[in-house]
């Protein structure tokens, strides 16, 4: 060992990491602008495994918003084996309403804070997981990434992708209660603006009401959501599913509005494309297109795919297995949320999400569980090593 320590986390170590990530505002500036973003995290990331003697680099993902990629076996150890990823966001969401969100205190076997279940318990499992494997270095060689805007766009680990880092099978870490999570539903964004004419609203023949338009519109997307409900549903995820989840639209009391504008959000299921999504809309729009004063656009402003891998994968059979022998039953499961591991998946880099739970995930009292905090770190040594 080359760095400033010569040996592995216990638990208390490792928890006490776990309660300086989360003092740590990370707060992501896409969620909330001017927050803090993920630079000073990354830095501390950055710091913590160089003196440990891991190769470390940090290259900024969106300006001043750095991910942090760490190497073992980079530049010597066994080597000859797998290549696994790891990885972890360092971003959160924001902490409006919570009376302490940075606290970091411990009681009762929950850590409290901001990010402690969603990730950065997750996160200082991977830390000391890849600090004890520096210390012997495994036959796989592993590659530790904590990435920038996952709560957001996903441009850290976009970024990743696109500097040409690749791993023969990846670990995204996310709350799953220690089980391994093998699908996860997707998602799209979807704008909608009609068109009206704007005039007093005394003058009702020279007005067409933007807002009445978009009520058309509002109806038929609810009675599209109730058949998504009636297809057949994926056995880990259930249903697709869409929703309205932002109008705006007028200018005042006395006038025709001339413009409304709708976000719906369309959740996905593991073989739905960004065409079937649009190809969907089309005959919703066309029938209330025969009206001709309506008038409306729509754009698919983000698509991210749903996520699965078969159950049968040795990779989600391995970590279940690494699971297991710490005495602890484990399931493969779905996850409704999504995650960086469909973007690596589609890059054709074999994923499965996993990490310590907790509760409250995005709520005003979130908390992560401290004792399977330590048991993440034990069952990635193990499954690395065992690899």
């Amino acid at each position: 060992m080359s760095g400033l320590y010569d040996t592995a986390l216990n638990d208390r170590e490792t928890l006490e990491l776990a309660q300086r990530l989360v003092r740590i505002d990370s707060v992501n500036p896409s969620l909330v602008p001017g927050a803090a973003g993920e630079a000073a995290l990354a830095h501390f990331v950055a710091g913590f495994l160089e003196n440990r003697g891991l190769d470390v680099e940090l290259r900024e993902a969106l300006p001043g918003r750095p991910n942090v990629i760490a190497r073992i076996n980079r530049s010597g150890g066994s080597g000859g084996g797998p290549s696994i990823l790891l990885c972890c966001h360092l971003d959160t969401v924001s902490v409006e309403g919570m009376a302490e969100p940075f606290s970091g205190v411990i009681e009762e076997g929950r850590l409290l804070g901001r990010g402690a279940q969603d990730v950065k318990g997750g996160l200082a499992a991977m830390l000391a997981a890849a600090v004890e494997l520096s210390q012997s270095p495994p036959k796989a060689d592993v590659i530790v990434a904590g990435v920038a805007d996952e709560e957001a766009y996903s441009a850290g680990t976009d970024a990743l992708l696109t500097w040409g880092i690749r791993a023969d099978m990846a670990i995204v870490f996310e709350p799953s209660e220690l089980d391994v999570v093998v699908a996860h539903k997707g998602f799209a964004w979807i704008h909608l603006l009609t068109r009206g004419v704007a005039a007093h609203g005394s003058r009702p023949a020279e007005g067409v009401d933007a807002i009445a338009h978009m009520g058309r519109v509002l109806g038929a997307i609810e009675a599209h959501g109730v058949e998504l409900s009636r297809r057949p549903s994926h056995p880990l995820l259930g249903a697709a599913s869409v929703h309205a989840s932002l109008i705006r639209g007028g200018r005042e009391l006395s006038s025709y509005p001339d413009v409304c504008e709708l976000d719906l959000e369309r959740r996905t299921v593991p073989g739905e494309t960004r065409q079937d999504i649009l190809r969907e809309m089309e005959p919703i729009l066309k029938a209330l297109g025969r009206d001709p004063q309506f008038e409306a656009e729509l754009d698919l402003s983000l698509f991210r795919p749903a996520f699965e891998i078969s159950e049968q994968h040795a990779l989600p059979q391995s970590l279940k297995e690494a699971v297991e022998r710490t005495q602890s039953p484990c399931s493969l499961v779905g996850m409704t949320g999504w995650t960086d591991s469909a973007l690596l998946a589609e890059a054709g880099i074999p994923a499965v999400v996993f990490g310590p739970g907790g509760a409250g995930l995005h709520g005003l009292e979130e908390w992560g569980d401290t004792e399977q905090i330590c048991r993440c770190r034990d069952i990635l040594v193990d499954f690395v090593r065992n690899w």
